[in-house]
């Protein structure tokens, strides 16, 4: 299966092309215009250090439904406790950065190197990005970021530095996006931490087809900050 080399050209290959990995094209770039050309089609960048940026639409696709998402009753306790403020795009940068940062024992989402960063915060400044932040004291200890397009919110990446504080935030984000009658959460790539809170694999073509009927729906642009 070959794989496309982009141009300037603002186009995508079909990704019923990619190979058995996912990968299915590389180069360009990740102007703002891309990204949104890519995630409605199904596709993510998933840049290596010192590499062009690569383009993927794996199959098997890893999904949450956020109506389903899994709470255990550990994480139920701790969402009773209280202990932790959460909010929503009030400082995306930090968050994106933490993500690129901290350590993890598992991949998840793309290798933020700089022009990631550079491109995922003019998305942000844009109203497609958005982050979920959780605060303990006052400091930030958890978070995740991603792309709404449609009924669609794209994950990128989370983190944390204390116990349960990405997955409180995973499960703030899919109770605002249950309210707000969201599709699915594109997880891209199954983990084990992603299996706990309730990702799922369906094949690419279905993916494909959810995709475009939840572009029909009005994407929510703007600062989250507020419902």
């Amino acid at each position: 299966m070959p794989i496309f080399l982009l141009t300037d050209e603002l186009v995508f290959p079909h990704p019923s092309l990619s190979d058995i990995t996912g990968l299915l094209a590389v180069g360009g770039d990740l102007s703002v215009d891309r990204l949104l050309l890519a995630y409605s089609n199904g596709i993510f960048p998933w840049p290596f250090e010192d590499e062009p940026i690569y383009w993927f639409s794996p199959d098997p696709r890893a999904i949450v439904y956020p109506s389903q998402v899994k709470i255990s009753k550990s994480l139920q306790t701790t969402i009773n406790k209280q202990k932790f403020t959460v909010k929503f795009d009030t400082c995306f940068s930090d968050v994106i950065n933490k993500c690129a940062t901290i350590k993890r024992d598992e991949a998840n989402g793309t290798w933020i190197r700089e022009d990631m960063l550079h491109a995922y915060n003019n998305l942000h400044k844009a109203g497609f990005a958005h982050s979920v932040e959780i605060f303990f004291n006052n400091e930030l200890v958890g978070g995740l970021y991603g792309v709404s397009l449609g009924g669609i919110f794209f994950g990128e990446s989370m983190f944390h530095t204390k116990t349960d504080a990405s997955k409180v935030a995973f499960v703030a984000l899919c109770k605002r996006l249950t309210d707000w009658n969201f599709d699915l959460i594109d997880a891209q790539i199954t983990t084990s931490h992603l299996k706990t809170l309730g990702a799922i694999e369906i094949d690419r073509q279905q993916f494909l087809e959810i995709i475009v009927r939840s572009l029909q729906k009005e994407t929510r642009k703007g600062l989250w900050t507020e419902k």
